[in-house]
């Protein structure tokens, strides 16, 4: 949620921001709007119980995309754009990636410890499928 905010309250930045990097410039405007919106969905999810494990492996994938790019950027690029705004903005690149490592360990450990629940599908006769 706090993520997601502060990229929709400092919106104009955070388009900007991924305006300049040198793999997203490209679809800047589709992913300013796609990626807090995911957030705030994702944060959501993780509320409903019977669907926290759908949210849990969501957030893992976002959080798994995020440090691809970061590890990218780092490794690959001549320019390493702005950072990130929020409380992660005191951190440099290397720094958020090692931030992002342990994150996505905590998504792996939440997925493994998650109880499964059974999503089951009830016809208009009150009958499970």
């Amino acid at each position: 949620m706090y993520a997601a905010a502060s990229k929709l309250f400092d919106f104009e930045n955070f388009k900007i921001q991924l305006g300049q990097s040198p793999l997203l410039s490209a679809f800047a405007n589709w992913i300013s709007i796609t990626v807090p919106v995911s957030e705030l969905i994702i944060a959501v999810v993780l509320f409903i119980r019977n669907y926290r494990l759908i949210g849990l492996c969501a957030a893992y994938m976002l959080m798994i995309m995020f440090t691809v790019y970061i590890y990218i950027i780092l490794n690959f690029s001549a320019f390493v754009p702005c950072s990130c705004g929020g409380i992660l903005e005191k951190m440099t690149w290397r720094e958020h990636l090692i931030f992002n490592i342990c994150f996505v360990l905590l998504a792996i450990i939440g997925i493994i410890l998650a109880p499964k629940h059974k999503i089951s599908i009830t016809d208009k006769s009150g009958n499970h499928e």
